[in-house]
């Protein structure tokens, strides 16, 4: 026989089932096995919990002993027994149940409801599906409650026992069913309906070595292939190493009532390395800790780990060592030996940063260096950068940067800095608040902020500029002084314009005020009601002056704002008058000196004449209240 037969008009008319009374601890197979026997399919088949018997036992060692009975209540309070958690107990439902074809009429046809759980079955979750929805009826409560626990009992979920949030979410949803009279979901619902004892997972034994970097592997970032943590830096008391210690889990049972008990844990990695004094072992409950007792970096020397500050290196290239980043903070002092002119001692593309360096030989095309303080015996490649607090350099040629900086042959390169001292200069640009140079040649162009010095001219064609600006952070503070400068004047101006047409209404209407304010007082003096079109009259003018009293203190405020930020304009000069350009030697072809003013925003160039003996060159403001640089004595 087929699934359908046909009535009279040729409709197919669903086939349905005798009702079946069965009992069974597993409902979802029986109503297969009544789908398959009845040749139906057992999406159409509907049951109803007649009777639910509990059993309950715990096994003796290994002899098994005989079930016991209980009712729903003895179980609700088995919830919390420590028996639950034994590995001996056990527990079992049965149901009596009868089978039924679905009706038409079912209320929770469109209800489209499942149970979920999660891995281990100690969380048990009804998922309403979008769309759902439900009459309501007078017992709508039980009926409610009676359809979880059919859909849990389909899932193989014991009920009435750990489920005690059962019947609060039946009654929230019932009321609620009451005042609307009908139950629908804009969106998909997940409700907690069950939950048991949870196990404690296993611990297995595992080191984790925290000091090692890792390659960042995001799809949306290069991986630089050339830093390959060739030495890893530490911080004083950074965790470096970490055993987590081995540790059984605690048992559990789940919502279908099954003990779960803990694997024993694996013990693969107990430390064999040793520490020096340089690495703290800290032995906690769970975990053991190495960590360092100070900066440096960490290696592994035999099995003995240890934190060194100094390391000694040939070349610093992609095929030996990659990139090396410590940090300048790290404390560790590198040293790179390589010193033949025809070799780098820091290869092409190589990236460096510790706290102290030392370059015996040269550095290669495309380097970064930076650090606290470093060394460069060879020289610089033209694009190059190299930056330190401190800073050495033999012959430079690409771009220097940092506080203190000494080069011995500047050739072409950039320097920027607070104070540079540079024993010859062949050509270059060099910034700095103090310059210093032993010998000048040709195209040489240097911009301090308070002092260029020139012991040896032997070039021509150089610029020497003083520049109070030349700090970035100076600069940036000048622009966005100037910046406020300007919207200032902008709402002055606009404020006096509102002022003048204010100052002119109360001009013009100040007869007729004093009128209406007379006979307003006459009024009130005799006891007449007070026309209302004066009194508005009254309020308005009173407005207008108010109004003009607040415009007036505006401007004021923004006047002495404007006066205050003019005057900080001048201190950004930062005592141009007290700088200096000083050749000691003689001058020879054509060389410029130039300062530059912030207020008045001008420039001024000076040319000393060839041959020419005058040594100290300043600003000065002359007696015809014009700037000039002029030669002047120590």
């Amino acid at each position: 026989m087929g699934l359908f037969s046909s009535s009279e008009d040729g409709k197919p008319i669903l086939k349905k089932i005798r009702p079946t009374v069965i009992k069974t601890k597993n409902v979802a197979k029986e109503l297969i096995d009544i789908a398959k026997k009845n040749d139906v399919n057992v999406n159409t088949l509907d049951f109803d919990i007649l009777e639910v018997e509990n059993f309950i036992r715990t096994n003796k060692d290994k002899e098994e002993v005989d079930w016991d009975t209980i009712n729903d209540h003895e179980l609700h309070e088995l919830d919390d027994a420590k028996a639950i958690l034994n590995k001996n107990f056990q527990i079992k439902q049965i149901y009596e149940i009868e089978i039924y074809s679905k009706e038409d009429n079912d209320i929770f046809k469109n209800f489209h409801v499942a149970i979920g759980a999660n891995a281990s079955k100690c969380k048990i979750y009804l998922s309403i599906k979008a769309g759902s929805k439900v009459i309501t009826s007078e017992d709508f409560n039980k009926i409610f409650l009676n359809h979880i626990k059919k859909s849990k009992v389909r899932a193989g979920i014991l009920i009435n026992i750990f489920d005690e949030m059962l019947n609060e979410l039946v009654s929230r949803v019932s009321a609620l069913a009451k005042v609307e009279g009908e139950i629908f979901y804009e969106k998909n619902e997940t409700i907690l309906i069950a939950e048991s004892h949870e196990p404690t997972p296993t611990v297995n034994d595992e080191i984790i070595m925290h000091y090692e970097k890792k390659v960042d592997m995001e799809e949306d970032k290069q991986v630089d292939y050339s830093n390959r943590g060739f030495i890893n830096s530490v911080l004083e008391n950074d965790l470096l190493i970490e055993y987590i210690k081995p540790q059984k889990g605690k048992p559990g049972r789940n919502c279908r009532g099954e003990f779960m008990e803990p694997k024993e844990p694996e013990v693969t990695s107990v430390p064999t390395f040793g520490i020096d004094d340089t690495i703290e072992m800290i032995d906690n409950q769970n975990n053991i800790e190495y960590r360092a007792k100070q900066a440096g970096y960490i290696t592994l020397e035999g099995t003995t780990y240890i934190i060194k500050s100094e390391l000694d290196v040939d070349t610093i290239d992609f095929k030996s060592t990659g990139s090396i980043s410590s940090g300048k903070d790290s404390e560790v002092t590198l040293s790179v030996k390589e010193n033949d002119s025809q070799k780098d001692a820091i290869g092409e593309g190589m990236e460096v940063e510790v706290s102290e360096i030392d370059i015996k030989g040269n550095i290669g095309p495309n380097t970064k260096v930076s650090a606290k303080r470093a060394t460069v015996e060879g020289q610089t490649h033209i694009s190059s950068e190299i930056s330190a607090d401190d800073l050495t350099i033999n012959v430079h040629k690409g771009l220097a940067t940092g506080d203190n900086i000494t080069i011995t042959r500047l050739e072409q390169g950039i320097v920027e800095g607070k104070k540079v001292t540079i024993a010859q200069a062949v050509g270059g640009e060099i910034r700095a608040k103090n310059i210093e140079i032993g010998v000048c040649a040709s195209y040489v162009k240097a911009t301090a902020s308070r002092l260029i010095e020139i012991q040896k001219l032997q070039g021509s064609e150089n610029v020497f500029t003083i520049d109070p600006l030349l700090q970035s952070d100076k600069k940036k503070g000048h622009g966005k002084n100037e910046n406020e400068i300007s919207e200032l004047k902008t709402s002055v101006i606009e404020i006096q314009k509102e002022i003048e047409k204010y100052s002119k209404l109360v001009r013009d209407n100040s007869a007729s005020f004093n009128d209406v304010k007379k006979r307003l007082i006459h009024y009130k003096k005799n006891g007449i009601q007070l026309p209302l079109s004066f009194i508005n009259k009254y309020k308005q003018f009173k407005k207008i002056q108010e109004h003009l009293d607040t415009i007036k203190n505006e401007i004021e405020v923004k006047k002495d704002k404007l006066q205050l930020l003019t005057t900080k304009t001048a201190s950004f000069q930062d005592n141009i008058f007290d700088a200096r350009v000083i050749n000691r030697d003689r001058w020879l072809g054509h060389n410029e000196i130039v300062f530059k003013l912030v207020d008045p925003p001008i420039e001024l160039t000076y040319k000393p004449e060839e041959g020419s003996n005058d040594k100290i060159f300043a600003l000065v403001d002359t007696d015809e209240g014009t700037y000039a640089i002029e030669v002047v004595k120590e």
